[in-house]
Order: structure tokens, then C-alpha cells, then sequence
């Protein structure tokens, strides 16, 4: 049983100290730098097989379930934080954005190219955020056009502000509306939702009412040991769509593209 809480306090001591270093990083902006470090850290945490281990043992036990969703309450809040640093310092220009995004793109490509998307396509961007690296890739890389959404009003100037900065404005568009407010929606053939989203379940339901049923759908997420920064996806969807895993080795967080099942009917009866 030892083990456990030695488990719970590792968790508790990265969680106050990120909670700790966000709220310097408010007043001192340096402090940013010890907080990457601190999420950095977190991320070691998370693709760690002795702490896979240790909550395959213990995950299920009541004080480790809330300490994980308060870690990842405490981290996602960080992540915003230090997004809009990234952002500020870019449009400050602290930050070479050219090597910066050639750095960012080399890290989703991969991701991306199973996705499939061209120069034709239209990409929708739930969760964005205030440094919005995929949609800034996907527009660099392939010239797709990206609707990029948030909640956040703040994320979402300082992500238009950032994409003027690249050069991408004609083709990052960005908005706070909601969801079915988005005519964009019913035209786009690739959604992604990010993995600090936490409706997802929501936005599956929304997509499924007026996306094309032709549209993919990046749904990335973050179960068991990966849930302490990631929301998760524990609900079955089978039912109502095909679900193909994208392979990432040691990731932060896990990928799922899936589509909507009907476009097996429509298409039959179509060739029918």
C-alpha cells in the first residue's frame, strides 16, 4: 500500500508545483521557462512504464482518480498559460518564428499525413488554442483552409494575430462562436479535436447531426496514466462510428480517426 501513496505524492508534488509556477509566471515572465521545464517534466511522468505500472495498480482507487483530474485541471491551465506566452513572445518577436515553426511542424506531421489532407480540403479545429500549432502547419504544409475554434476570446486574437505573423491569415480563420453556429461545418472534410477538450462527447454529437458523413475526424484524447493532462475517451462509439487508431509510440496522448458509419448506407444506396 505504500506504494500508492508514494504514487499519489509524486502526482501531488507535480501539481503544486505547476499550479505554484503558473502563478509566478503571471508576475515574472521568466518564470515561464521553469514552468516548461515543469510540464516537460510531467510529460516524462505520463510515458513513464514504472508510473504505467504503478497506476494500472492503483488508477481505479478513489483518491488516485482525483488527484489525476486535479493535475489535469492544474495543467491544462498552465498549457493556456504558457500558449499565450509563446504567442506574445512570437508577436514580440522574442521567438525566430520561422525556426519555431519549421520545430512545431516536424512534430504533427507524421500525424498528419495520415489524415490525408490537401490543398482542397477544409479543416475544422476544436480547441485550438493560443498557439495553434497543427492548423498553422496543416495551412503551411498543405494550403488547406482552417477554421480554428476556442472559447477562449484572448487564445483566439492572439492566434489570428499570431497567423497574420506567419503569413497565414487568408487561410486560418478563427472564431469563439460555438460550434453550431459554424456554416464552415458543413462544408469541411477533416474536424480535429484536441486533446484538452474536455466535451468531447458533445462535439461527437454535433458532428454527427451536420458534419458530412464523409468528413474524417481527428479525435485525439488521453486515457488511463495519460488522463492526468489529457481529457479522456471512455465512452464506446462504435455504434455510430468507425474508429481506426493512429500508432504514435510514446506520446503525450493518443489519436483515433474515425468517421460516421452512414456514409457505408448512403454509398450503398448510391451504387445500389
Amino acid at each position: 500500500m505504500k506504494h500508492k501513496y508514494a504514487f499519489l505524492l509524486s502526482m501531488q508534488s507535480i501539481e503544486y508545483e505547476i499550479k505554484k509556477l503558473t502563478l509566478f509566471s503571471k508576475k515574472c515572465s521568466d518564470c515561464f521557462e521553469l514552468l516548461q521545464l515543469k510540464l516537460d517534466e510531467l510529460c516524462r511522468f505520463m510515458t513513464s512504464e514504472q508510473n504505467e505500472e504503478q497506476w494500472q495498480l492503483w488508477g481505479h482507487h478513489k483518491e488516485i482518480k482525483q488527484q489525476s483530474n486535479q493535475l489535469r485541471h492544474t495543467s491544462t491551465q498552465a498549457l493556456c498559460e504558457m500558449e499565450k506566452y509563446q504567442s506574445i513572445s512570437t508577436l514580440e518577436k522574442k521567438m525566430d518564428k520561422s525556426d519555431y515553426l519549421t520545430i512545431l511542424s516536424s512534430a504533427v506531421k507524421d500525424e498528419l499525413n495520415n489524415f490525408r489532407i490537401g490543398a482542397s480540403s477544409k479543416v475544422l479545429f476544436v480547441g485550438s488554442g493560443a498557439f495553434p500549432t497543427t492548423a498553422l502547419t496543416i495551412a503551411k504544409e498543405t494550403s488547406a483552409d482552417v477554421l480554428c475554434l476556442d472559447i477562449d476570446r484572448e487564445a483566439v486574437d492572439l492566434g489570428r494575430r499570431v497567423a497574420e505573423v506567419f503569413g497565414l491569415q487568408a487561410k486560418v480563420l478563427f472564431s469563439e462562436n460555438s460550434l453550431k453556429e459554424q456554416s464552415f461545418l458543413k462544408d469541411a472534410t477533416h474536424v480535429i479535436i484536441a486533446s484538452l477538450v474536455g466535451n468531447k462527447y458533445e462535439v461527437l454529437e454535433e458532428l454527427k447531426k451536420n458534419l458530412n458523413v464523409e468528413a474524417k475526424i481527428m479525435l485525439r484524447y488521453g486515457n488511463g496514466l495519460k488522463s492526468v493532462f489529457n481529457y479522456p475517451l471512455e465512452i464506446d462509439l462504435s455504434e455510430d462510428w468507425d474508429m481506426t487508431p493512429v500508432p504514435h509510440g510514446k506520446s503525450i496522448y493518443d489519436t483515433m480517426i474515425i468517421q460516421s458509419k452512414s456514409r457505408l448506407s448512403v454509398g450503398t444506396v448510391i451504387s445500389g
